[in-house]
Formats: C-alpha cells, sequence, structure tokens
C-alpha cells in the first residue's frame, strides 16, 4: 500500500463539445472569485500608474541632469540618457542589459523601474485575460443545464466544488445507458427517529421533569425527549430547528414550553429565537412566542401558577438579559424589563403570588413585581450575610418561602413577601449547590456540584439522607421527584441517574460531553461504538440504549473502526496517536503514532490483513494486521493527497483504496504498489460507501455547496439506500446509487449542529447518527 495510486476527478462532457454538464459549483464563490479578480485588477491599474508617475519624474530629472552636462556639446552620438530613453521606447532587453553595467547608479535603479512596469503590466494582462475568463466561465456555468450525454465518450462526470472541477470516471458496465437527465428517485423506505442518546445536563439547568405519563422530560440537541423508563420507549417533540436551552411544565402537567437559541439555516437565514408552547400528550405545538423579539437565545422560561398558569416569563439571553412576561394563549407580551448585565441563571412565577416574579444569577437575587405592563424590582438583601458569586437556584417551600443555592454551598431562606433572609444553612454542600427540588412531603433536596452529593432536608432544614453520585457521571445539575421515594437526577456529564436515599443511583441515561466524530457499527451485532474529544470511547447496545462499556483515553478521540472479526476496534485520535482496544474486555491492545495531527479515519480492509491510518498530514499509513487483530506492522505510507485526507474506502479485495481530501482529490491506491488508472479502478467494487466524492454518490450535494457541506457519507449493505450527515443538523437518506445531480432525498431534523458521522446497523435495521458541537447519537428506525 505504498505510492501506487491512480489521481482521478470526475466528469461527463457534452457531445457537442467541451462543456461541462454537472456544476455543483456555489454561484455565491464564483462571485467572491469575480469580485475577488476585479479588486486586483484595479489595484494593479493603480500601481502601474504610481510606477508610471514615479517613472515619469526619473525620466524628467536625468533629462535635467543631461542638459546641463551635454549643453555645450553640439555634436556628437546620443548621451547615455537619450540611449536609455531610446531603451524604454524600444522595450529591447538585449540593448538595455548591453549598456546597463557601464550606465551611472541612477541609470541602473530606473531600468529596474522599468522593469516592476513591465512586470506590473504583464500581471495586470493576466488577471484581465483572467477576469474575462471567468465572467465567461460563470455565464456558462449559470446558464448551464444538466442535459443527456452519450456514454460513447470518454466516460466521466464531471462536477464543481468551490470552482474546482472533479472527475468522476463512469463503470464500463453504465457508459452505454448513462444519462445525466434520468431521474432518481426517493427512496421507498423512511428514516423514523427512534432514540436520543444523551441528555444536555454539560451547560442548562432546571431541565428534567417527571410527567403524570409516567414520562420523564429532558432535551437534548433540537429534541425534547419524553422517556417512560419502564416500558423503555421514547417519544419526540421535533418542533424546534435548533438547540433547546430551556423548559418549563404547565400547572396542568401536560402542557409544556420550550426555549431554543438563535440560529442558521441552510441557506444562510437567521433562525430567530423563540419559545414554543406544545401539548405532551399529542406533541402538536400550540403557540409559538417571541418570534422576532428575542435577540440570542432563550435561557429560562417558566409558566404562572397561582392564576392557572395563564402566563409565561422568558429571559433572553442579551446583553441585558431581558425580562419579559407574555399572556401565552394570545401571544402577547405584557412586559419587559432589563433584568441584569450579568448572567441570568433561573427566573421563576411565585407559587402563591401570581404578579411576582424571582430572577437569580451572578452576584444577585431580584424580586419582580408586575402593576400592568411595568416590572418594578427589589434586590434580594444579603446584609450581614456572605454575598455569593452566583446564587445558582430557586425553590419555593410550603408556606411561599423562597430557598436559594449558591456557589459558596449555602442554603438561604427568604421569608415569603420579603427580600430578606430568615434562615440559614451554612455549608450545606462543598462547592455550589446547582439545584433545589421540593418534594411533595414538603421536605427539601439539594444537589452538590464539586462534592456531587444529593442530601435530603427536614422541614426545619436538617439534614436527614444523603447519597453520593459517582465520580464518572459528574457534579448535579438538576433533580426531578419520581414516583414514592424516587429521584431522578441529571449531571453535568449529560448522564440521568435515577435511585433513592434507601438505596443507591444508577445511569438510564448517558452521553457524550464534548465534539463527538467517532462512529462505527459492529460488524455482526446490534451494537455500535462512539469516540469523541471528551476523551471517551463508548461501547453502545442499540436495545438497551446504554453502553456496555466505556474508556477514558489519553487524547481526544476522532475516529474508530471495527475488525471485520469483531473482537478489536481501532481508535484514532486528535494527536496522531492511534490505539487498538478489545472489544469484549476494554483492554489496550496496541498503540502507535503516525504524524502528529488529526486520524481522521482508520479503517480494516474486509478480509482483516490490512488497517489503514488516514491522517491530516496528508498521508495514509498502511498496516499489516495478524493475529486475529492483535498484532500490527507498518507496510507503507501513501502519497499523493496535497491536503488532509477525509474519507477512506477498501476494495472488496482488500486490494485497493480510495481517499478523499480537504482539496476534493480522489486518489485510488494499490496495496501491490503498481501504479493504477482510470481504466484499472472504474470497475472497482468497494466494500463501503464513505468516500463523500465518487461517480455513485455525487448526486448527494447540493446546488451550491461549498464542499464542507457534508460531513459524512454510508451505504446500506444491501447497497440500496445512502445516508449523508450535513453541516446544518439533517441527516439525508438517497436512493443507491446516486449518479445524477442533485438528487431528492427524505430529510431528516434532530441534530442543532452539524451532523458528523452516520452508520447503518450490519442488518439495515437502523440508522445511527452523531452530533458536532451537540455531542448527541440518535438512532433511526429505517421502514
Amino acid at each position: 500500500g505504498e505510492e501506487g495510486r491512480s489521481r482521478h476527478g470526475i466528469s461527463h462532457p457534452a457531445s457537442q463539445g467541451e462543456d461541462d454538464n454537472v456544476s455543483a459549483g456555489s454561484g455565491m464563490e464564483m462571485d467572491d472569485r469575480l469580485s475577488h479578480l476585479e479588486q486586483r485588477v484595479q489595484l494593479q491599474e493603480d500601481e502601474i500608474q504610481l510606477l508610471k508617475a514615479a517613472l515619469a519624474d526619473a525620466l524628467r530629472r536625468l533629462g535635467c541632469c543631461e542638459e546641463i552636462t551635454q549643453a555645450s556639446s553640439k555634436k556628437g552620438g546620443p548621451t547615455k540618457g537619450q540611449c536609455f530613453i531610446m531603451a524604454l521606447c524600444s522595450c529591447s532587453f538585449v540593448l538595455f542589459f548591453d549598456v546597463f553595467l557601464s550606465w551611472p547608479l541612477h541609470c541602473a535603479s530606473l531600468i529596474l523601474l522599468h522593469l516592476m512596469l513591465l512586470s506590473l503590466c504583464v500581471r495586470k494582462s493576466m488577471s484581465t485575460e483572467r477576469l474575462s475568463t471567468l465572467k465567461k466561465e460563470m455565464a456558462d456555468s449559470r446558464s448551464r443545464t444538466t442535459s443527456s450525454s452519450s456514454s460513447t465518450y470518454d466516460g466521466y462526470v464531471r462536477m464543481f466544488l468551490r470552482g474546482r472541477p472533479i472527475t468522476m470516471h463512469i463503470p464500463d458496465q453504465l457508459r452505454e445507458s448513462y444519462s445525466l437527465d434520468h431521474k432518481v428517485a426517493l427512496p421507498e423506505r423512511k428514516l423514523k427517529l427512534q432514540w436520543v442518546y444523551g441528555y444536555r445536563g454539560r451547560d442548562c439547568r432546571s431541565n428534567l421533569y417527571l410527567l403524570p405519563t409516567g414520562e420523564i422530560v429532558y432535551f437534548n440537541a433540537s429534541v425534547v425527549v419524553l422517556y417512560n423508563v419502564e416500558e423503555q420507549q421514547q417519544r419526540h417533540y421535533l418542533g424546534h430547528n435548533d438547540d433547546v436551552k430551556c423548559l418549563a411544565i404547565h400547572p396542568d402537567m401536560v402542557t409544556i414550553a420550550t426555549g431554543q437559541v438563535a440560529g442558521t439555516s441552510k441557506d444562510g437565514k437567521a433562525l430567530q429565537p423563540h419559545v414554543r408552547v406544545w401539548d405532551s400528550v399529542s406533541l402538536n405545538t400550540l403557540h409559538v412566542i417571541g418570534a422576532g423579539v428575542f435577540d440570542r437565545a432563550v435561557t429560562c422560561v417558566a409558566f404562572s401558577k397561582s392564576n392557572g398558569g395563564a402566563h409565561l416569563c422568558a429571559v433572553d439571553d442579551a446583553n441585558d438579559h431581558i425580562l419579559s412576561v407574555w399572556d401565552w394563549q394570545k401571544e402577547k407580551q405584557l412586559a419587559e424589563v432589563k433584568c441584569s448585565n450579568d448572567s441570568v441563571l433561573g427566573a421563576v412565577f411565585h407559587p402563591m403570588e401570581a404578579n411576582l416574579i424571582v430572577t437569580c444569577g451572578k452576584s444577585h437575587i431580584n424580586f419582580w413585581t408586575m402593576e400592568g405592563s411595568t416590572l418594578t424590582k427589589r434586590q434580594g438583601l444579603f446584609e450581614k450575610h456572605e454575598k455569593p458569586k452566583y446564587v445558582l437556584c430557586i425553590a419555593f417551600a410550603g408556606n411561599g418561602d423562597a430557598i436559594t443555592g449558591d456557589s459558596s454551598g449555602n442554603i438561604y431562606i427568604w421569608a415569603k413577601g420579603g427580600n430578606r433572609i430568615s434562615q440559614v444553612v451554612s455549608g450545606a454542600h462543598e462547592g455550589g449547590i446547582f439545584s433545589l427540588c421540593v418534594l411533595k412531603d414538603g421536605t427539601l433536596v439539594s444537589g452538590g456540584g464539586k462534592d456531587r452529593r444529593v442530601l435530603l432536608w427536614d422541614h426545619d432544614y436538617r439534614k436527614k439522607s444523603e447519597i453520593e453520585v459517582p465520580e464518572a457521571f459528574g457534579p448535579v445539575r438538576t433533580l426531578a421527584e419520581g414516583k414514592q421515594d424516587e429521584l431522578f437526577v441529571g449531571t453535568t456529564r449529560n448522564a440521568v441517574l435515577r435511585g433513592s436515599f434507601s438505596g443507591s443511583l444508577t445511569p438510564i441515561v448517558q452521553g457524550h460531553t464534548d465534539e463527538l466524530w467517532g462512529l462505527d457499527v459492529h460488524p455482526s451485532t446490534e451494537q455500535f461504538v462512539t469516540c469523541g474529544q471528551d476523551k471517551q470511547v463508548y461501547l453502545w447496545d442499540t436495545s438497551s440504549h446504554l453502553p456496555l462499556w466505556s474508556k477514558a483515553i489519553e487524547d481526544p478521540g476522532r475516529s474508530v473502526g471495527f475488525h471485520p472479526s469483531g473482537t478489536v476496534l481501532a481508535v484514532g485520535t486528535m494527536t496522531g496517536r492511534w490505539l487498538v482496544l478489545d472489544t469484549d474486555t476494554r483492554d489496550l491492545v496496541s498503540m502507535h503514532t503516525d504524524g502528529n495531527e488529526i486520524i481522521s479515519a482508520v479503517k480494516y480492509s474486509p478480509d482483516g490483513a490490512y488497517l489503514a491510518v488516514a491522517s491530516h498530514d496528508n498521508f495514509v499509513y498502511i498496516y499489516s494486521v495478524t493475529e486475529n487483530g492483535r498484532k500490527y506492522s507498518r507496510v507503507g505510507k501513501c502519497t499523493g493527497h496535497s491536503s488532509f485526507v477525509t474519507h477512506l474506502d477498501w476494495s472488496t479485495d482488500s486490494q485497493f483504496i480510495v481517499t478523499n481530501s480537504g482539496d476534493y482529490e480522489i486518489l485510488f491506491s494499490q496495496m501491490s504498489c503498481i501504479n493504477g488508472c482510470a481504466d484499472a479502478v472504474r470497475n472497482l467494487e468497494w466494500a463501503t460507501s464513505t468516500c463523500v466524492l465518487g461517480f455513485n454518490v455525487f448526486g448527494i450535494w447540493p446546488e451550491g455547496a461549498d464542499g464542507t457541506d457534508i460531513n459524512a457519507l454510508c451505504r446500506s449493505h444491501d447497497n440500496n439506500l445512502l445516508a449523508s450527515a450535513d453541516d446544518f443538523g439533517k441527516v439525508h437518506l438517497f436512493s443507491n446509487p446516486c449518479s445524477q445531480p442533485r438528487a431528492p432525498s427524505h430529510i431528516n431534523g434532530g441534530h442543532s449542529s452539524h451532523v458528523t458521522n452516520v452508520a447503518f446497523l450490519h442488518d439495515d435495521s437502523h440508522l445511527i447518527s452523531t452530533g458536532g458541537k451537540d455531542t448527541s447519537i440518535l438512532q433511526w428506525v429505517i421502514g
């Protein structure tokens, strides 16, 4: 697997001539190039004018000198200055050079000045020519349509990404029948979201509740999850188009409000932050609140309690952190006020007073009274008590007292109707108190950050009991009362645990906590593996939806791949290191380093005899694999890419690999190190299809794509479907092959940032997708 390779781009010329029939180049990109060239031509014109002025001034001065020194000479040959002018006029570089060495320094300087002028003129001429060509190309591109073309010509199809041509060779068996005009049908099968792995606890709060249906409700990415733990069933509210950041339950325990961030649509348009009010039984959206009013994100939302839940308050994460109150059924704003210059972490209605709202955050707790359309603030007074850096959470006792937990580990009780502290529990936790929950019997539960403890307090705020969250799951983020003595705990490491003070806490939801790219499916069971920048590797079971094991590694993970036997798996990291783990025991089998850059793909050959390690250093390292995946020896390095390697596939005979790179190259490498050619590779069968550039898949690229719009691709094992992961939070399902431009697809939302990877389970029953910044894993059933 050394440098034996064949470089191919791919294109199908029209029978009339050289025009390209497929253009996936972005119109915006072409406009940018045109504008850039026009600016360069103008700058060069300005430089030429400046140099001409300098040259004219130098010649004038030289002429004056010559007149003075030669005033008495009436005869003889031309002066050196006249020779110089003649040389300039004739542009004879031979004459120029002949006289150059004998002339004074000022003459030589003038020659160099003239050379600069000539160089600029040439450059301007070239730029002007390029500009003219680009304008013509742009016009041709915009007027170009997809037309049928004969496969008896050169046998390739060409597409454009960011103005770069990519040539893709047509297999011999299709050359006679292939036509760009052929329409690809939508696949008969569709995706339905079945399971969301993980929970957003790392940076959100008060986002876990138990509903009367027995479901717990929380969110991850742009999905609100309703999870029945006993029945192991999830339902999903999919009304949001970007990250959900807050959640509130109406007093009727059926209606739910969720707030989201501002986002960007696929065509670059702004997605407005807003609150959606919806029915948790039917999952129907009832009202959309605040679109066009909120600025960056809605980070707090709450229903009023004492007036039947007629009002809703929300806090916008703008500079002034605007607090607004709404008649949500009429979608009408009743009042708004600048809440705080500092961060606001909580906002809740008082349970007994309809017009009283309490907010808390950095160095403050404020009590707001609404009269008409006016909100009047009373600051909470700490007086002799320690003023915390953050007031982190608020709850209410049965008698109407407000209870706060802060970053110093103190619990403060604020008497009903006042803004002063009436009781203190000092040092209730070591470090911050992230959540407070008043149980139905009136007792209080508090959850700690640094100490990871969950404490139970009696009616007089005396500690009764405690349990501790295991270190692997991180600090407490939020608490929710379950049935009987049951308790649910959301953590900052994106897990949800269930337990009681008479027992222990066990995880029911787990997920990654940092950007997630690595994904592969087990070759023969309903398992898959993921790795992320949180330095965690998880082996997941698709039935229990929990990890069979997790493994902490030294470096952030980026790629992962199973050996065909399923007994071991390779993990590529962000640092150039890659390691092999035993699938059953998670023990470290082997560790290697190739370069010091991101390992973007690790993939075993179908026969298990080789491992290809693709790096951002532009190389693919080839290892021979023996002892059923337990011994590795480097046998070669594939070179040729001029940018980082992004995707890699093996041929079914384990003799070739095809790779894509960051500059949209398609390269083929042969294990026998014999240089390939188009005829050798155009008819190859590929064991997988993860490369995003190639004849069988180029139809996945949308109009105007810039080359980074699609992050990953996967082909089903029955060869009927293609799934792609795009940069806009969407998973697409295409028919395979996808060899016509801009093929139609089923589009599925749920992720809130770029989708980084997709993979079909071994039996094609499900598709797994991973999110980048949203750190989520989604499991889709295919039906």
